[in-house]
């Protein structure tokens, strides 16, 4: 090995994630919505015409990635800022770089900035300018909603990219490349088993920067056999990644999984809380518990008992920034609320019979009086009707809200169950039973 090939060395001391990063858009991996063949952004891609957009998306799921494949494939300058530490003079000076680079060689800029929900305002608001008069091709990446996280002035001169965690095949299929590819793991006699593999992929959550580096983690302390092969089990897996592999097979997980969710449709506390730590004792990320929980409080106990959805969320979040085990109480609280808590699926009706309405009938025709007063002549605003403010009327007034060909559906009708019962009582007061 050359001491001196600066290059070299500087390529194999980063980690397997980064040297894995695909280059062109068939080495991309997941995302099929979205760079499929024949796609809108795999079409802008190849014809080098992609405007500005907003990657969104957890972790590890390619946004960067996809971002390097366009800054490859463009005959375009490529400027990349993280807004962790950028500020609005490291913009300016990009947007004035791309103003140059246009107006002497004629070649687009694209900027991508990393963490741009991390942008404030006036930081967001020293781009628009460039944006809105083509001077850069503006690319943010972000985990945050964009919606909620950024300003809107920015997220509505751009496209949003919806980007969602890895498949469990995807991942192992990364994997496998990255095992004989020279770029990633190939100058190593790597033989890795395929449970261990699996493990890894199960495991990581979608995330691919996780198992590649669990697996590089794994090769790299794995002490090599005789004949020189790195042999890889399943319990390095396990070491590598910190997760031990699940302790019954799939089907198993399956029927524990489904009756959790029985036990606390059911009211069990007692059979819920044990199908939940056998889950999670067994290797289960208690996220998923957690997640499922959350989906019942709405869907088996919903407005009987509307609480019911402020623990199981508030046990979500308190599990994330504690972690294992003290994460574990709150979770076990919840479940227990929400076995005891009144049970009511009518919730859950009336979002299917709503859902089923939106696609089969589709009435646009919005009440005259309902519609935005902030459009239209005079005259069209004064056609549309008086519309009878509730607090005129001391909160409620007799009004029809759904169009004429819907006027007489009802989706919900609560139950006598729980806190429903005095959503009955008001709702019969009011007239509208």
């Amino acid at each position: 090995m050359d001491l001196f090939d600066w290059n070299g060395n500087e390529q194999r001391a980063k980690p397997l994630a980064e040297r894995m990063r695909a280059e062109a858009p068939e080495e991309f991996v997941g995302q099929r919505h979205l760079v499929a063949e024949g796609s809108l952004l795999r079409r802008a891609i190849a014809l080098d015409r992609l405007g500005s957009c907003i990657f969104w998306g957890p972790p590890g799921c390619g946004k960067t990635t996809l971002a390097n494949v366009i800054a490859a494939q463009t005959k375009a300058r490529f400027i990349r800022l993280n807004a962790v530490n950028a500020g609005v003079a490291d913009v300016k000076k990009a947007v004035e770089d791309a103003r140059e680079a246009l107006k002497l060689h004629n070649r687009r800029t694209y900027l991508m900035l990393d963490e741009c929900h991390r942008f404030n305002k006036a930081q967001s608001d020293s781009l628009l300018p460039a944006i809105e008069q083509g001077t850069i091709v503006f690319i943010g990446s972000t985990t945050e909603n964009p919606y909620a996280s950024m300003t809107p002035a920015l997220v509505s001169r751009c496209r949003i990219f919806e980007f969602y965690p890895l498949r469990e095949e995807e991942i192992r299929g990364a994997l496998v490349r990255a095992l004989t590819d020279k770029r990633g793991l190939g100058d190593y006699a790597a033989d890795v088993s395929a449970e261990a593999l699996d493990h890894i992929a199960r495991t990581a959550g979608g995330d691919l920067r996780t198992a590649y580096n669990a697996l590089e983690l794994a090769v790299l302390t794995t002490p090599p056999q005789a004949d020189g092969t790195i042999r890889v089990t399943l319990a390095d897996a396990e070491q590598s990644i910190q997760r031990k592999a699940l302790s019954y097979n799939e089907d198993l997980y399956y029927d524990l999984l489904s009756a959790f969710c029985k036990s606390l449709r059911g009211s069990d506390p007692d059979a819920a809380l044990y199908y939940a730590m056998r889950l999670i004792e067994g290797g289960c990320d208690p996220l998923l518990v957690l997640r499922r929980l959350v989906v019942h409080a709405a869907e088996d106990v919903g407005m009987a008992d509307p609480n019911a959805l402020v623990v199981a969320t508030s046990a979500l979040t308190a599990f994330r920034n504690l972690g294992s085990p003290e994460g574990l109480l709150p979770l076990s609280e919840a479940i227990v609320y929400v076995c005891e808590a009144e049970k009511s699926g009518a919730v859950k009706d009336a979002m299917q019979a709503a859902a089923r309405d939106a696609r089969e009938t589709r009435d646009d025709n919005v009440p005259a009086y309902l519609r935005d007063v902030s459009y239209g002549s005079r005259e069209q605003k004064a056609a549309r009707g008086q519309y009878l403010y509730p607090h005129d009327f001391g909160g409620w007034v007799k009004q029809q809200y759904l169009p004429d060909s819907l006027k007489d559906r009802v989706y919900y009708t609560p139950t006598e169950n729980g806190y429903e019962r005095q959503v009955r009582q008001t709702r019969r007061r009011k007239g509208k039973e």
